[in-house]
């Protein structure tokens, strides 16, 4: 299994349940819209980013699997948060979208897969994202991190709505097996709002 390498996401599909388009976000991906469409990703550990620009109705969603590259190698990479953001910020901002405007809502950081571990990449994952987020002084809404279950996010850029989903009962071990995977991938490399909750 290999991370994308654009970044960008490339898997749009019309949802005939929301009967719209949707782009969906794997590890390493974004997608900024003004369109009415919607942005739906899958978390396990990792964190996705929903950012709003509530005056130009245009929004955005990435999914990072990793806080940052620990090494000293370059990590220009879309699986590590700190490039991640970066990108999903520049993205808006050349669309029109303004910094003083935006907005943050951020899903994810499980402990889905390390449990027992001291220092959780999930824990980790959503504390990178509520400093980062500080720093930058885009002002977080709503939110829903950590947890011990995987959850499903629907982001509609054009309205500033969020579904998420807890996934209480796991069908398959999919989730856990890609980020596993992803996540030795990068270490072999060193490279308010309301939201509204629904149960599976």
């Amino acid at each position: 299994m290999s991370l994308s390498v654009g970044h960008w996401a490339t898997n749009v599909y019309y949802d005939r349940r929301f009967e719209r388009q949707a782009a969906k976000l794997l590890p390493g991906e974004y997608y900024v819209s003004a369109e009415p469409m919607v942005i739906v990703t899958v978390l396990g550990s990792c964190v996705a980013a929903c950012l709003q620009d509530p005056v130009a109705r245009m929004g955005g969603m990435n999914h990072f699997l990793l806080p940052d590259n620990t090494s000293d190698d370059d990590c220009k990479s879309a699986r590590y948060g700190s490039f991640a953001m970066e990108l999903l910020i520049n993205e808006l901002l050349s669309r029109g979208a303004r910094r003083d405007r935006l907005q943050a809502k951020v899903f994810g950081g499980g402990r889905v897969i390390e449990s027992f571990s001291a220092n959780p990449v999930g824990d980790r994952n959503a504390e990178f994202v509520r400093r980062y987020l500080q720093a930058e002084k885009i002002p977080i809404i709503a939110s829903d991190l950590l947890g011990d279950y995987p959850r499903k996010v629907y982001q509609f850029p054009d309205t500033a709505q969020v579904l998420v989903k807890k996934i209480r009962h796991i069908r398959n071990d999919t989730i856990f097996i890609r980020e596993r995977i992803l996540r030795e991938q990068a270490s072999q490399d060193a490279v308010g709002g309301e939201i509204d909750l629904f149960v599976e």
